[in-house]
């Protein structure tokens, strides 16, 4: 083992098979407790059922704090790999991104699948003290154990023989506590997800079964979405029938693959509150995604062209998405051929096609059902205008408190329309050329836009009083509205003009350093913006990738964040779409300047696409956070810097 002064080949660790996954779980599960990696190996009987061979899933909390989920799906296979020579069932659970659902060709053995990463299971395995597996397929049971992290403790073996029809999986995990802050599996949590599992897949029985108090709870559901919704929403009174549908791509359609779509089900209610649920190949996505942006934008569209072929709009009032979201509960079951996550637990979906997919498919149902309901859909047009008209209301009165005594608005700043603080936006842009693509390809409704001209001031040392002989940091503060303040301060928040203020700067080193230097600014002298969640960083993408038309299918183009995404990006492209890695086309941005406006819409600034990252405190508390800022911003602190600097710069990930 090298010393801590030796810096040698021998300081260099590399982590194989389950390794990594037990060095830094958070990276690949919740460690709240052990719900997700037993979630891991339920989405896996899922999918099974999901390809219509699967008809039963039985779920066991037992004794001995093990979990037992087994279902009727056609068995893992147990025959060696034709490449790795090994027991498939083996390599499933022991190696990293190896499964069923990476084989998409020719339909492969799932089409439509939520675990798309390939680690599930051997995450499971990874965090498990002990592991087993008993497969029952072609008249035979055959069992493997796995111990201490995924060690095979017993080689896959024949245990018994079974009828020929029989076919399955059991899975029987023991969770390591070491690795979760709790060790028990939050039960209602379990029961939520089992059921709603049942409500996507009508027609397949879920079973719980808590060994310690002998309870047994099924759930077996023919009405699918509607009785679901139907049932959470219990005594609540609905403004119309509750609007259902589904829709999903045949082999004609140009623009998405067989078997894509959407099936849906939403209710309007005046009071009370909203049910909002949504999956995407029946994986919970609990922090919604693009899916969801899809739904909310496709009845906005609907209802909206409604309301204008009825003249049903008053003068002067405008309507917005959250007008006919506002009071609607759902239940969205989305079906993607690859959907892209944000993170390996899958709460949220990112991929930027599922906004037309689902979009598209509601659109074109509403205004359909609309048409032939013409007296319910006056009602709901009705009601939504209502919800504007209150909103419009609203803004008037806060703009008119604020109009009195205001600074004059600096010049450069491209203003938005609207005056609705609860969703009107900034973006803070490096450089003039890059804010004018940004000025052209905004939404001038709520998006206004200042360019900022060469690098801020550095203000960490600079006295609040002093702050405003810097021009830049002068536009910044009377464009939002707040004034400088400090931490023990308590400003005046009510004249704040956006309720999101998003730095928007290069994807390269120096566009980090304008990053660095307006958050010291906020930190440093508006830390109550900081607190309240007002700040943002936009996360603009480094490369293009162009494909070009394949048979049916249009040209299409990739935005990828970094190099790690662009590898991705690519493999999904030759391995699973068969295109030809000579005909990829990948441009990477020297700059925002560089973008059209379009370009910078679609990546970086509409709110169905885009990828923000808020601005929050971390692990360290403000005394820490201060010494931290004080040795990088310091103007006294070039020594401290540098070795810190040499310290952790194995740390960085520098795109040069």
């Amino acid at each position: 083992m090298a010393s801590i002064e030796n810096y040698d080949e021998s300081s260099i660790r590399v982590l194989k098979g389950l390794e990594p996954v037990r060095e830094r779980p958070g990276m690949y599960t919740r460690t709240d407790n052990p719900l997700h990696i037993i979630q891991e190996v339920i989405d896996n009987a899922a999918d099974e059922a999901l390809a219509g061979f699967a008809k039963k899933i039985q779920v066991t909390l037992n004794n001995d704090q093990s979990i037992t989920v087994e279902d009727d799906g056609r068995g893992i296979p147990i025959g060696l790999h034709p490449t790795e020579q090994a027991p498939v069932v083996e390599i499933v659970f022991t190696r990293l991104h190896a499964g069923g659902k990476f084989d998409k060709k020719a339909g492969g053995a799932y089409a439509f699948s939520g675990g798309l990463h390939g680690v599930g299971v051997s995450v499971t395995n990874a965090l498990s003290t002990q592991l087993e597996v008993a497969v029952t397929r072609d008249g035979a049971v055959h069992e493997i154990v796995f111990a201490d992290g995924g060690q095979v403790k017993t080689p896959l073996f024949k245990s018994g023989d079974a009828p020929k029809r029989k076919t399955g999986t059991r899975v029987r995990a023991w969770p390591d506590a070491k690795y979760f802050d709790s060790p028990q599996i939050p039960v209602n949590e379990l029961i939520h997800l089992l059921r709603s599992k049942a409500v996507l897949m009508p027609g397949v029985e879920m079973t719980l079964t808590i060994e310690k108090t002998g309870e047994r709870r099924q759930w077996l559901y023919t009405d699918g979405l509607r009785g679901y919704l139907k049932e959470e929403l219990a005594d609540t009174e609905l403004l119309i029938p509750a609007f259902s549908g589904r829709e999903y791509a045949d082999k004609h359609n140009e623009h998405f693959a067989e078997g894509e779509g959407a099936e849906w089900v939403v209710a309007w209610s005046v009071e009370g509150s909203v049910v909002r649920e949504s999956y995407v190949n029946l994986i919970p996505t609990k922090a919604g995604g693009t899916h969801e942006s899809g739904l909310r934008e496709g009845l906005f569209n609907a209802l909206k062209g409604f309301a204008e072929m009825h003249s049903l709009l008053p003068k002067g009032i405008k309507l917005l998405p959250e007008d006919v979201f506002a009071r609607a509960s759902f239940v969205l079951s989305a079906k993607v051929l690859d959907p892209q996550f944000q993170g390996q637990v899958k709460e949220r979906l990112n991929s930027r096609d599922a906004v037309r997919l689902v979009g598209g498919f509601v659109k074109s149902a509403l205004e359909l059902w609309l048409n032939s309901n013409v007296d319910q859909g006056k009602k709901l047009a009705e009601f939504a205008i209502r919800q504007a008209q209150a909103r419009t209301r609203s803004a008037q009165k806060v703009e008119k408190r604020k109009s009195s005594g205001v600074a004059v608005l600096p010049g450069k700043l491209t203003d938005c329309e609207s005056h609705d603080t609860t969703r009107t936006e900034v973006f803070l842009v490096e450089g003039d050329s890059a804010g004018g693509s940004a000025k052209m390809g905004r939404d001038k409704e709520f998006q206004a836009v200042l360019p900022l001209r060469g690098k801020v001031l550095n203000a960490w040392e600079v006295d609040r009083d002093r702050l405003f002989a810097n021009n830049e940091i002068h536009d910044i503060s009377v464009a939002i509205g707040v004034d400088p303040h400090g931490p023990n301060d308590n400003p005046d928040l009510s004249g704040l003009r956006y309720r999101r203020i998003c730095i928007l700067s290069d994807a390269d080193v120096d566009g980090s350093h304008i990053q660095v230097l307006l958050l010291t600014l906020f930190y440093r002298h508006f830390p109550r913006l900081v607190e309240n969640g007002f700040v943002y960083i936009a996360k603009p993408p480094l490369f293009r990738v162009d494909v070009p038309a394949q048979g049916k299918r249009p040209a299409r183009k990739f935005y990828c964040l970094d190099q790690e995404e662009l590898a991705s990006v690519r493999e999904k492209l030759i391995t699973k779409e068969n295109v030809r890695e000579q005909s990829l086309t990948v441009s990477r941005f020297k700059g925002l300047g560089e973008m059209s406006s379009e370009q910078l819409w679609e990546t970086t600034m509409n709110p169905d696409t885009r990828r923000l990252l808020r601005v929050g405190y971390g692990q360290l508390d403000s005394d820490q956070t201060n010494q931290i800022f004080d040795m990088l911003m310091g103007k006294g602190e070039s020594a401290q810097r540098r070795t810190w600097i040499e310290d952790k710069g194995n740390l960085a990930d520098l795109d040069v």
